[in-house]
């Protein structure tokens, strides 16, 4: 009985390891994507009613035929969809407008709060996690 917890045990550990290492290599090697359009810009529109599978593909759709528009991506527990554009060519309320003409949406258009605006933070890490000093702690030791 010993025995089969001992290697369990050490199958555990191990198996962990290797999870680390495979982190810690993928840290390392992966690079930041670059765009070379430095007027590309996030935006978010909040619906109020849920969406479906139908209602995102008629959304995708009315979205592609505005001018500017580049790439879009859903939350659907959260009814949020949120899309890149080029803001040269056309701000985020001049999309938000020209989709609620394409469709009748119940909808806002997400405006950042002011005390925001100005801080470069990552929207998935938390500047002072844990997380967020391990992986740029890799990333200066292999860069």
């Amino acid at each position: 009985m010993k025995r089969k917890l001992k290697i369990i045990a050490l199958s555990i550990i191990g198996t962990a390891f290797l999870l680390f290492v495979v982190l810690v290599v993928h840290i390392a090697t992966a690079k930041p994507v670059e765009y070379d359009n430095a007027t590309m810009q996030i935006s978010r529109i909040d619906f109020q009613e849920p969406l479906d599978s139908l209602k995102i593909k008629e959304i995708h759709r009315n979205l592609k035929t505005i001018p500017g528009f580049i790439n879009d991506s859903y939350n659907l527990k959260n009814n949020v969809v949120v899309f890149f554009h080029d803001n040269k060519i056309a701000d985020s309320k001049k999309i938000y407008d020209e989709l609620m003409k394409k469709g009748d949406y119940k909808a806002t258009r997400y405006i950042l709060p002011k005390g925001l605006e100005s801080k470069k933070v990552c929207p998935v890490i938390q500047e002072g996690s844990f997380s967020y000093h391990f992986s740029r702690g890799i990333q200066r030791v292999f860069n």
